[in-house]
């Protein structure tokens, strides 16, 4: 399996959705996983392998599409249309490609895990960040 392919366009914020509104450090497109930098205060891609140790704990999954300085949404918790094709019940861990998720099968050694969250559906992830500070 590989990441899941998500469709930016179909990305929508449950109506239990937490949300934090703050600035981009990087463009990012609507629908990938992203962390809050500590230095800069910037929403920048997440990434479970990445030699940034913040960088591999997402905080959220953004909301609308930003380039670096525009503002940008992210959703911290609650459902989560995704425009992509889950599986119900399957958990989502955040991937090694920028930005990503993907199913526990793809989550390799030397990666960090990042749970995202548990599909509700075929089109909605309940995202309910859980991160461990482990590698497999």
């Amino acid at each position: 399996m590989a990441d899941i392919v998500i469709t930016p366009a179909n990305i929508v914020a449950g109506s239990n959705s937490a949300q934090e509104h703050g600035t981009a450090g990087e463009t990012i497109t609507a629908g990938k996983s992203v962390y809050k930098s500590a230095t800069t205060k910037k929403w920048m891609l997440a990434d479970s392998n990445s030699a940034t140790a913040a960088a591999r704990q997402a905080g959220g999954i953004a909301l609308n599409g930003a380039s670096n300085g525009q503002p940008i949404t992210v959703h911290k918790s609650g459902d989560l249309t995704v425009g992509a094709v889950l599986t119900a019940g399957q958990a989502i861990y955040l991937s090694d490609t920028a930005g990503g998720m993907c199913p526990l099968a793809d989550v390799g050694a030397g990666e960090y895990v990042c749970l995202i969250g548990l599909a509700k559906s075929t089109s909605v992830l309940t995202v309910s960040i859980q991160y461990p500070g482990v590698s497999l």
